[in-house]
């Protein structure tokens, strides 16, 4: 009877406990609607006088207040994440007023009823046979007017920056060897505009010259993502190959053919063996089968089309705590389902980054361009890279 007691009086306890803090709740958001209420009065002020919505200054003084108004480490820690979360959400709202008042940013793209791609001239790097050549086949399957390869993948984004080209095709990430990083920092370098991409299903084989067998190889050559991406066919099954690294899997079959070497082998995909006159030695020899290459399509106008459904982004931030925490919120509270996240390390400042986001939306739409406007305000550099 005693325990039944002793449960009983505490289940009253917890129900006065929990109906006491539904009152403070109560309290809270009424003050808290009432707050957001008046931070509208301060983006009219703002509105009105052209000043910018965050003032890191004064946020970061009033946070400095507001944790001194407790004794307890543990508190303090709480009261700053609890009111800059508020403070993010006025920032929001105001965000949402000045595009009501037609003031937010021009995006720097315009709007066109659709590419010209029939009478494009489109570049990839490597040779006939290279997986970007598949990549543009694919994705310009309606034909293009030109579609040259070239050397590297520099090369690729200076053709269309001073005209001999329309669009390039780059690869960017691997679903087993990860991202591309000399194409990321490329599109920061060149500005180039993403419109479009495609995803290539990657089956490297092992070629060799007709009449040699897989004993006869000492030698294997291909691009460095390919080496990675056969790395455990490598290391586990043939450990007396010596690989070396080429600047595309298509050259590495042309090298094979050229060199007449019976010793020697190429890792590419199996239509190089019709291409330079190889054979297969072996088949599907990736590490991991479902593997997969993922090609952007880039141009040098900054253009899209009303039917784009994806937008990618680039932006960078100071090494704080919580920044990069603070800076996803605006995808959270605009309804925005981000797609993907890379990041490369800042070059010149050590320990920040550059981050990549490619999320659902098109340029047109208002949660997307709240989301940019917030963005470019909170973060120390912010690049539109396309949307497709």
């Amino acid at each position: 009877m005693r325990i039944d007691r002793i449960r009983m009086d505490g289940m009253k306890d917890l129900a006065e406990s929990r109906r006491r803090i539904d009152e403070i709740d109560a309290r809270i958001a009424e003050l808290y609607e009432e707050r957001l209420a008046i931070s509208g009065d301060v983006a009219e002020y703002k509105i009105a006088n052209h000043r910018p919505v965050l003032d890191k200054r004064r946020e970061e003084e009033k946070l400095t207040r507001l944790e001194a108004m407790t004794d307890d480490a543990f508190l303090r820690q709480g009261v700053r994440e609890l009111f800059e979360q508020i403070m993010s959400v006025s920032r929001k709202k105001q965000y949402r007023l000045l595009a009501e008042h037609g003031m937010s940013e021009d995006l720097g793209f315009y709007e066109i009823e659709d590419y010209d791609f029939p009478s494009a001239r489109v570049v990839y790097q490597g040779v006939r046979g290279a997986y970007s050549q598949a990549a543009c086949k694919a994705f310009f399957r309606e034909g293009c007017a030109s579609m040259e390869p070239v050397e590297t993948w520099r090369d690729a984004m200076e053709a269309i920056s001073n005209g001999e080209a329309d669009y390039a095709v780059l690869p960017v990430e691997n679903s087993t060897a990860g991202i591309v990083t000399e194409n990321y920092d490329l599109m920061m370098e060149y500005q180039a505009v993403i419109v479009g991409e495609q995803i290539i299903r990657i089956d490297h084989a092992l070629l060799g010259l007709p009449g040699a067998k897989i004993s006869d190889i000492r030698r294997v050559y291909s691009h460095p993502q390919a080496l990675a991406q056969c790395e455990g066919y490598l290391r586990n099954i043939h450990p007396d190959f010596e690989a070396y690294s080429l600047k595309n899997t298509a050259m590495a079959a042309k090298k094979v053919m050229e060199d007449k070497d019976p010793s020697q082998a190429a890792i590419a995909g199996s239509i190089n063996a019709q291409i330079y006159g190889l054979v297969v030695l072996d088949q599907a020899i990736q590490d991991i089968k479902g593997n997969e290459t993922r090609f952007i399509v880039v141009s040098p106008k900054r253009e899209y089309t009303s039917g784009a459904k994806n937008v990618s982004i680039a932006f960078s931030l100071p090494n704080e705590s919580g920044s990069l925490y603070r800076v996803l919120s605006h995808f959270i509270f605009n309804g925005l389902s981000m797609t993907r996240i890379e990041s490369r390390p800042l070059r010149g400042k050590k320990w920040e980054y550059t981050f990549f986001i490619d999320f659902e939306g098109n340029l047109r739409e208002e949660a997307v361009m709240n989301c940019l406007q917030g963005l470019k305000e909170e973060t120390e550099e912010m690049f539109i890279l396309g949307t497709f």
